[in-house]
């Protein structure tokens, strides 16, 4: 018999404390059986699977797994369910709730990231970058610290940092961006990133993210016909986590479709007039798309890496220099069939495997008489690719 109980520091329900009382065996995080009062045999939970198989296999008797609030909710339960290992699970209150709950705010509405280690810092800082309210349990090398730093200057968010949740020094903090890639934390649960400029909209029906646009391919008043733009989005492929370049981004056509698709996103563009119209198109839209006004390729250089990249304007140097940051995915867009093998050259000596397309579009349409007529616009020659060895 294996039970998981999820402990938040308040006192044990009486069901809780009679497992725990059967108990042959508890596994648990160190902190947490040093606050308990155990007559059984303890061991941390630092080899959960390998100290779980061994007592199944020699020892005798229930076994409890002791867990930080709720274990169903990026906890223990997925571990042993993943194991072939059926659990009895008695919940307590998880991280998040009570992070919420003491900073008085409703969560329905926030994004819940769960990182594994620094491998995933990107990932959280670009959920962080695309979404308004995000709460973050901590995790080695992805903290308040990291965040903070990863997202200043471009990206300004209110950190409430949750420290020794449930505990005898439990402490929540508001912080600024500065000070919390300065200050020392201590045992931090949950950091909560939150913007404070986001202007609420009205209850979603789902939990967390909302569900993705009903239409994509808007009817923008830019430079590209819609059909170009649904390949171009198909293309890059945006998704919550990745990071996207929009470079001669003129309106912002791309930037605001890959932000509607869940992506953090970047635009670069010259002209003060296309920067005026990109930023109403992105409040029209409310999403969000971090502007830097400027020449690429200098205007690149203290961005952070790409997950994907398009590029609407600039010479064979931009992207050249794209392509140094090693995107998944790069995509230009160019008017002339004689500009696409400049492109894939160019493409080609940075290791990248490309291919162009030829987007034709007739629209169609009716004369004074009635009878249906096809108009055709400008083609548009798009240029993808992929880095040509993977690992």
């Amino acid at each position: 018999m294996i039970t998981v109980v999820g402990w938040d520091g308040s006192e044990l329900s009486p069901k809780a404390a009679e497992k725990l009382r059967e108990a042959r065996l508890v596994i648990g995080p160190d902190a947490i059986l040093g606050r308990l009062k155990l007559s059984a045999p303890a061991v941390g939970d630092g080899s959960l699977l390998e100290t779980l198989d061994d007592h199944l296999e020699h020892g005798e008797g229930p076994v409890v797994v002791l867990a930080e609030g709720d274990p169903g909710f990026f906890g223990a339960v997925r571990t042993l369910r993943a194991h072939g290992v059926k659990p009895t699970v008695l919940p307590a209150m998880s991280p998040v709730t009570r992070a919420f709950a003491c900073a008085g705010l409703n969560w329905d509405d926030a994004l819940v990231v769960a990182p594994s280690g620094p491998g995933e810092l990107g990932r959280v800082v670009n959920a962080c970058r695309a979404h308004p309210k995000v709460a973050l349990l901590v995790a080695p090398g992805v903290g308040p610290g990291e965040v903070a730093r990863e997202l200043a200057p471009t990206t300004p968010r209110t950190l409430l940092v949750c420290e020794n949740l449930g505990g005898p020094d439990e402490r929540i903090t508001h912080s600024r961006m500065g000070e919390a890639t300065t200050r020392p934390w201590k045992d931090p649960d949950v950091l909560l990133v939150i913007d404070p400029l986001h202007q609420h909209r009205e209850p979603s029906w789902v939990a967390g993210a909302r569900p993705g646009p009903a239409e994509w391919a808007l009817p923008f008043e830019g430079a590209l016909p819609a059909e170009a733009r649904a390949y171009i989005l198909a293309k890059l492929g945006p998704r919550l986590g990745d990071l996207v370049w929009d470079v001669g981004a003129g309106a912002g056509e791309i930037a605001v479709e890959c932000a509607r698709l869940g992506a953090a996103v970047m635009a670069v563009e010259r002209d003060e007039a296309a920067c005026v119209r990109l930023r109403a198109n992105v409040l029209e839209h409310g999403v969000k798309v971090a502007l830097t006004r400027g020449q690429a390729p200098p205007a690149l250089e203290p961005l952070p890496d790409p997950d994907a990249v398009y590029v609407g304007g600039g010479g064979p140097d931009v992207i050249v220099a794209c392509a140094a940051r090693r995107p998944r995915s790069l995509v230009c867009a160019v008017k002339k069939l004689e500009q696409v093998p400049a492109v894939l050259d160019r493409l080609r000596e940075q290791g990248y495997r490309g291919a162009g397309t030829q987007i034709l579009a007739s629209t169609l349409t009716h004369d004074p008489g009635g009878s249906h007529l096809l108009t055709a616009a400008e083609p548009v020659f798009v240029v993808h690719a992929t880095p040509a060895h993977t690992t």
